[in-house]
């Protein structure tokens, strides 16, 4: 992966620093590409066959091309020069040369000589400036040779091949000799193969691919001090630090213990074994007290079978394990896969147990189809659309619209505010991005989606548990509840439109520590601040939308029967057209965006028009509303998994590229890292129930024990955090 600089990180990587170009014209192209990510207004001006000098006052960086076509005793002289430290040596060297000596000699073999003896005289100075400096050797570029002028004719890919073979021979068994290394930079050659039938004169790169040449070049030597995520070459593998030393000591004797507590049981089932009695003819029963043995199994097990997924995750995505790759959007890597998996969820359609709007398996359905077209759409680099990423965010508002239905359904329904409720629902959303903020070295804020649905659970219980505790029971009793209902449901909103145009209310909220430590990230909330308001009112629009269903469904205004439509006919059907209209509707105005900071402004309130659109439309036609996709419905059940897991084990680089498990097979590579990733989603969703039934049991006191155990656990991991925040700075 390639990092694409701007200017001004390339300024701070390159402060105080002196850079030296040395060559012919290919070797000027590539400064002049250079120095323009410094400064993009440069013009390409001066004597071709001169030095040029290039500074930058602001950043104190010095950028020189040093007019040398050939590799000959000038250029050897100038080299030594910076080896005897009576000039002051450049901190980046970058030289070649080869095709005026062709030219020049009319590639003769003599010539090709010549060029091995200067560049072996050549060859042991530049380890010398090796030691201090930063050294690359660029290797010729193939040539084009029907574009080529009479007067260069000579310069053919042949004899750019022997020069290439004769430099890379000498330079690398010069390096055998020393410690020091000159980088040969043969990215050039590879590019120029691709794209020289461009060039203008058949010797010269188009100025895309010298832009390329000279972005490369900024990467090898910058990102080893940038560290930018996305830049996957050149950089050392980062240490572990002390909380991921503790997670994988911890996860080791997770492994270590499962094994033992496994042959220890499976010792005691062969000794306790039914056997017969032979006096009395009878089967003795074994006595075993294996609950607690069973318990602790599982809780092994579990945490075994994660450590070896976690195991998977790092290396991914930590380690310089695996290749990682750009993204490059077109529309056929978007649409294509849309189309195969809308034709798979058609193929498997199956009737519902119920036929209420809303139901179990529809809500599956809608998460599973939203969650592939998301995947999609980041392993396409579709962002860059903004059509498609208009469409995109309905789809993340969708989730929330669901997060406000469902959770006010269930406590307006049931009543239950009980402490076993929050806790099932906040461990199984954040118990992957914990282990993963301890195994990835990542902040909480990072995986930013679960933050959101955690923090508008909690919203939506202090709402509906706050005094007075009005739930459905208690207003079928007296219909003014309803009101007094509605009345927090005004606040609430009021809450939120006030925290959305007041930025500093709301940092002073999430500024105060510990809360801090969960929702800033690169050392400010602002990220959060913004993730919130983009979807500030669409749970509330859930909600909302809950609580007149349900009041309509307990006045028994709509028919939920099979087959039934909603309404009556004249009004289902007036209703339909005006949802397929406003559905389309949204769609052209988010297809006809000119400016993604507009859009996003107008989107917190209007997002709902399509997704009530679509509720509408997938549950007024009875018929429609009988049936469901067990395909997408199968994802929906791990839709959260799969959106956590794409971080690291199917993209790569925190999102930013696309993992590489098997180089050259693009097709092949996506099949078998999508069949792991997906596995390894429904694996953890597995192993989250089931641990979700362990740590957080039903019994208060045992519940109030766990709790204790946990604060602590996050006390340490604070106290750990701080320790390592202490050691980098």
């Amino acid at each position: 992966m390639m990092h694409k600089y701007k200017n001004s990180e390339a300024k701070n990587c390159l402060i105080d620093k002196h850079i030296v170009f040395l060559g012919d014209s290919r070797i000027r192209q590539l400064f002049y590409s250079f120095i323009k990510i410094i400064n993009p207004q440069v013009k390409e001006e001066g004597n071709k066959h001169g030095n040029i000098p290039f500074e930058d006052k602001s950043a104190s960086i010095k950028v020189d091309f040093l007019w040398y076509p050939e590799v000959n005793g000038s250029m050897r002289q100038r080299i030594k020069s910076w080896t005897e430290g009576s000039v002051a040596k450049p901190h980046i060297i970058v030289a070649g040369a080869a095709t005026w000596s062709i030219k020049i000699h009319n590639g003769s073999n003599e010539a090709l000589t010549q060029y091995k003896i200067n560049i072996t005289s050549i060859a042991p100075l530049l380890e010398k400036l090796a030691k201090t400096s930063d050294v690359y050797w660029i290797l010729q570029d193939p040539v084009n040779e029907d574009m080529l002028s009479e007067s260069r004719k000579m310069i053919t890919n042949e004899k750019i091949n022997a020069y290439n073979e004769a430099a890379v021979r000498i330079l690398n068994s010069s390096s055998r000799n020393s410690k020091a290394k000159v980088k040969v930079f043969s990215v050039s050659k590879l590019i120029a193969q691709e794209t020289i039938m461009k060039s203008s004169d058949g010797l010269h790169l188009p100025e895309s691919s010298r832009d390329t040449n000279a972005m490369i070049l900024m990467n090898v030597y910058c990102n080893k001090i940038m560290k930018p995520i996305d830049g996957s070459c050149c950089q050392p593998q980062p240490p572990l630090t002390l909380i991921q030393k503790l997670a994988f000591c911890f996860f080791t004797l997770s492994i270590v213990g499962y094994f033992v507590i496994s042959i220890i049981h499976r010792n005691n089932y062969r000794k306790n074994k039914s056997c017969t009695d032979l006096e009395i003819g009878e089967e003795k029963k074994p006595t075993i007290n294996t609950p607690n043995v069973s318990t602790l199994e599982m809780l092994l097990h579990c945490f075994c079978k994660l450590g070896l997924i976690m195991t998977y995750f790092y290396l991914c995505d930590r380690a310089n394990l695996f290749m990682k790759e750009n993204k490059f959007y077109t529309h056929s890597s978007f649409f294509i896969p849309i189309v195969y998996i809308l034709v798979l969820g058609v193929f498997y359609t199956e009737n519902t147990k119920e036929t209420k709007v809303l139901n179990r398996e529809q809500t599956d359905e809608w998460k599973g189809w939203m969650q592939l077209v998301i995947l999609i759409y980041h392993i396409s680099g579709a962002s860059t659309f903004l059509p498609v990423y208009m469409h995109i965010r309905v789809l993340v508002a969708a989730y929330l619209f669901q997060t406000g239905y469902g959770h006010f359904s269930y406590f307006w329904i049931k009543g239950d505010f009980g402490v076993y409720r929050v806790c099932q629902v906040l461990f199984r959303l954040n118990f992957l991005v914990v282990v993963l903020c301890i195994v990835m070295d990542r902040p909480y804020q990072f995986y930013y989606f679960v933050p959101l649905v955690t923090v508008w659970f909690m919203i939506i219980y202090a709402t509906l548990a706050m005094w007075p505790q009005i739930v459905q029971k208690k207003a079928n009793g007296n219909c003014l509840w309803h009101f007094g209902l509605l009345l927090k449901l005004i606040c609430l909103l009021a809450c939120i439109y006030f925290l959305s145009y007041s930025q500093g209310a709301f940092e002073k909220v999430f500024s105060f520590w510990p809360l801090s430590k969960c929702f800033e990230l690169n050392g400010n909330v602002y990220e959060w601040w913004f993730r919130w308001k983009l979807d500030r009112y669409v749970v509330f629009h859930g909600m909302l939308f809950a609580f007149i269903y349900l009041a309509l469904q307990k006045h028994q205004m709509i028919s939920e029967g099979k087959g039934d439509p909603l309404f009556s006919s004249r009004v289902s059907n007036v209703l339909l057209f005006i949802s397929i209209v406003s559905f389309l509707t949204y769609s052209i105005w988010a297809s006809s965006c000119k400016n993604k900071a507009e859009c996003n402004e107008l989107h917190p309130s209007v997002s709902v028009v399509q997704i009530l659109a679509f509720i509408l439309i997938r549950n007024i036609p009875g018929y429609v509303r009988s049936v469901y996709s067990s395909f997408f419905a199968w994802f929906g059940k791990i839709s959260l998994e799969l959106f956590i897991c794409q971080y690291h084990i199917w993209l790569a680089a925190d999102t930013k590229g696309i993992l590489v498990l098997i180089p050259g097979y693009p097709m092949f590579n996506v099949i078998v890292s999508t069949f792991i990733f997906v596995c390894v989603a429904h694996e953890i969703s597995q192993i989250t129930n089931d641990l979700a039934q362990i740590v957080v049991p039903k019994d208060n006191s045992t519940l109030l024990k766990r709790l204790l155990c946990i604060a602590g656990f996050f006390s340490g991991l604070l106290f750990f955090s701080a320790m390592q925040e202490q050691s980098r700075h």
